[in-house]
């Protein structure tokens, strides 16, 4: 069981990079960008490739990354300059991608077991500095040493990883352009009438969501050993899941806040399906089912718990005015129908 649930937590990491992008998209933008199930999958085939071509794995997800830009970048050509339909664009470059992905690959499925990645390198480094020994020794001492992972490496590297993007997208938002494609997202038409180029932003914005999503479809591609053409299949609806369950957990109220909402989100989404797919009667071909479910509740469970609220505050409010007037039925009765 805690080995497992490790191993959500550790894949949670790395799918909190991609859950950023369609943050990014979604969130920041107001764009429903449905890119994100065709770049996933480019980040991960263009990363692929090259690492059985013999590129460096680091240099082969940098490449990922500007792989995914430049999808993300083309679905906001499409949307600005060829003034189509911001789910429509995405719904045209994530159908254009499944056969590029394919042309990339030229193959469904490409294995990378045999070959030296990202992953890979982490763990023989890790291993290296001697810490897992460490680790090993204190869950032995505890008596837990049979619930001790093959390595931290990975968790604890991704987790660097993850918290650095997050940091480094904070610092953009609250930069002049972040700014600025913050105010798109809330009201492209205000920005437009300070002559803003918002074409340049929403490219820009979208571009910079679907890198994320590449680079973690390329970390994800070799930390399970081999890329497919099917991985990135109801992708956007994990990272939506991850964006709400992280914001119904953690809030929203500032960017820094909402940036680590979506990372604890990503996590939780993960420990969650795991958890579902202990239960008997579930099976490993139902956790898109779990998926919808999950994001049901994650959005109609805080609307329900905020009208409780809302509810209790006016109760409240009706009983102060009763115990502060109770000779003014008149005004005790106009004060409530205000609330």
């Amino acid at each position: 069981m805690f080995t497992a649930l490790f191993g959500s937590v550790e894949v949670g990491v790395i799918y909190a990079i991609m859950a950023l992008g369609v943050y990014l998209s979604f969130r920041i933008l107001d764009f429903p960008d449905l890119t994100v199930d065709g770049s996933f999958v480019t980040g991960g085939a263009t990363a692929a490739v090259l690492i059985i071509s013999g590129v460096n794995p680091f240099l082969a997800t940098i490449a990922a990354l500007l792989a995914g830009f430049l999808a993300g970048c083309v679905t906001g050509i499409l949307h600005t300059k060829g003034k189509i339909n911001p789910l429509l664009s995405g719904i045209l470059m994530m159908i254009a991608l499944y056969s590029i992905n394919l042309r990339i690959m030229d193959k469904p499925n490409v294995p990378l077991l045999a070959e030296e990645t990202v992953i890979t390198k982490i763990t023989s480094w890790w291993q290296g500095l001697g810490f897992d020994n460490v680790i090993q020794s204190l869950f032995t001492s505890i008596g837990l040493s049979d619930y001790i992972p093959s390595t931290w490496g990975i968790l604890i590297v991704m987790l660097i990883v993850a918290f650095a993007i997050k940091k480094m997208v904070d610092l953009f938002l609250k930069t002049e352009v972040g700014l600025s494609l913050r105010a798109v997202g809330d009201n492209d038409g205000m920005v437009r009438s300070f002559s803003a180029n918002t074409d340049w932003l929403k490219v820009l914005g979208l571009g910079i969501s679907n890198a994320l999503v590449a680079f973690s479809g390329a970390l994800v591609a070799q930390y399970n050993g081999f890329s497919d053409v099917g991985m990135g299949i109801g992708m956007i609806i994990i990272g939506l899941a991850s964006v709400i369950i992280g914001e119904a957990v953690i809030g929203n109220a500032s960017i820094v806040r909402a940036t680590l909402a979506v990372l604890i989100g990503a996590i939780l989404y993960r420990l969650i399906v795991t958890l579902a797919l202990r239960a008997d009667f579930l099976e490993t071909g139902d956790m898109k089912l779990i998926t919808a479910i999950i994001v049901i509740f994650a959005l109609v469970v805080p609307k329900l718990i905020d009208k409780q609220k809302a509810g209790a505050r006016k109760k409240k409010r009706a009983a102060q005015l009763d115990s502060a007037n109770p000779n003014g039925g008149d005004q005790v009765a106009a004060a409530r129908s205000d609330l």
